[in-house]
């Protein structure tokens, strides 16, 4: 009997970047021309016959908008497709311990063959919906509720919804450095800004390979570099259906954390992470098409809008203050509502302002869109794009008064009046429900229960150490 070496023990898939993104973008054509079931039938026969494969990575995030990852054993997965059940009461924000059975649906038109460097050698990603015992979706999972709702304007409408996020965030000094922020707060890898950043420093070597990971991964990368504060870094990719969109920012989000793990430092989405320099946003880029063409362009519309789109947006203004929750969920959020850093936190449109809440860029026939700059990075994606969907369906329009001054409103500056507008809200209650609905702000409650009210000139350990994504289930299982 032949001897094999260690390496020789293990024959696990691992695929060239190249190659992997050229079967992602093919995933991804072939996503929108084929239907629920053609695609499982072509995804199981393709995981029984690839030897290769150990393991299959289901994805799915809870109200909040933390991403959770389960890992099936191949074989067992393909046996019990029917049958995927999970404890929802260990999730924070899913069902309570009496009635915890939850189930997983795979959303098969969401594959991602992943760099085995930053998720492991023999496996596949998939994002999943919950459904509930019964098999009906679960209220509390928006990536379900998102694409039933975007699958009704299509039906119904032959509307499609685009996005594409540009989510920005810090590289800061050292492992796990947000679960061990204490007295002397996060610290800087580089103190440079904006183009400043030297090629192979630490900074952009991050950069860099984050990037090549999300190339792989089908982003349809556009730009990548640092961002005007010191350590800041934005990498910004190609629009997609407002799903999968969402689904990006996900990963854009995991393979940043991954990449900065395996370098010994630490990725954050603190929105505001550092006082007296620019804090991170997620700025949100938003279109609809019909027929394939752009229905929010119109080259003799005002800032070559349409009439939708300004319809769209001015649903947006008039319900700015008691959605705003969802688009800034944390306390350390409304620190990056600061008027000195650029802050979008005024609740206007504008072509060139960026200090209004949306922003008109230049744009054509192709690119026209509106960009809500008002969301935090640390926002469920999902529910955010649901949130404007049907805020820009079902809200009421901001009206001008002709006869009086316009006066400038600015959003809330700090979460409790932000959970209180929310609480408030029938207009809110509507378009969540109810029980999604007062299960976020109370969520949003206890972590703003646990930080002082005045957010002060320092940021605190509270607002890092009791974040809905920073992991601490044993700090917030000693209250």
């Amino acid at each position: 009997m032949a001897r094999l070496k260690s390496d020789d023990l293990k024959s696990f898939l691992e695929l060239p970047y190249d190659e992997l993104e050229e079967m992602n973008l093919k995933a991804s054509q072939r996503a929108a021309t084929a239907g629920a079931k053609e695609l499982e039938q072509e995804y199981t026969a393709w995981l029984r016959k690839e030897t290769h494969i150990k393991a299959v990575t289901l994805c799915f995030s809870d109200i909040e908008g933390r991403l959770h990852m389960l890992d099936y054993d191949k074989k067992f997965l393909l046996e019990s497709l029917g049958n995927l059940t999970f404890d929802g009461s260990s999730i924070r924000g899913f069902t309570p311990q009496h009635e915890s059975d939850l189930r997983l649906e795979v959303d098969w038109s969401s594959i991602r063959y992943f760099p085995a460097d930053v998720i492991g050698a023999g496996k596949v990603t998939f994002f999943a919906s919950v459904l509930n015992s019964d098999r009906t979706p679960y209220y509390s999972d928006f990536r379900s509720m998102l694409k039933t709702y975007t699958k009704k304007l299509k039906k119904e409408h032959g509307l499609t919804a685009y996005a594409a996020s540009e989510i920005e965030g810090f590289l800061v000094d050292g492992q796990n450095a947000e679960q061990r922020f204490g007295e002397d707060g996060f610290r800087l890898i580089s103190t440079g800004g904006y183009y400043h950043s030297l090629p192979l420093d630490t900074l952009r070597q991050f950069i860099d390979k984050s990037a090549e990971a999300q190339r792989a991964l089908g982003f349809k990368n556009e730009k990548d570099h640092p961002e005007v504060a010191p350590s800041q870094f934005e990498m910004n990719f190609s629009y997609a259906d407002a799903v999968r969109a969402a689904d990006n920012v996900q990963l854009y989000k995991l393979i940043c954390r991954q990449v900065a793990r395996s370098m010994g430092h630490t990725a954050t989405f603190l929105p505001k992470p550092f006082v007296g320099i620019n804090g991170s946003g997620m700025h949100t880029n938003f279109s609809l098409s019909k027929n394939g063409k752009n229905i929010f362009y119109d080259a003799k519309g005002k800032d070559g809008l349409s009439e939708v789109a300004w319809g769209f947006l001015l649903k947006l203004l008039n319900h700015a203050s008691e959605i705003c929750l969802v688009f800034n969920p944390s306390v350390n959020a409304y620190r990056r509502l600061d008027p000195h850093f650029e802050a979008p936190n005024q609740i206007k449109v504008s072509a060139i302002d960026r200090g209004a809440m949306i922003r008109i860029p230049m744009a054509n026939e192709k690119t026209a869109r509106i960009e809500l700059r008002s969301v935090a990075p640390d926002a469920n994606p999902y529910l955010v794009l649901y949130t404007m969907l049907k805020t820009g369906f079902e809200g009421e329009r901001l009206e001008h008064n002709e006869t009086t001054r316009d006066r400038v409103r600015f959003l809330p500056s700090n979460i409790n009046d932000a959970i209180g507008l929310f609480s408030a809200s029938k207009f809110v209650s509507g378009i969540l429900g109810e029980e999604s609905a007062k299960k976020y702000a109370s969520f949003k409650q206890s972590a703003a229960d646990r930080s002082p009210k005045e957010l002060g000139t320092r940021v605190k350990a509270s607002e890092v150490l009791f974040h809905h994504e920073v992991t601490n289930q044993m700090l917030w299982n000693q209250f």
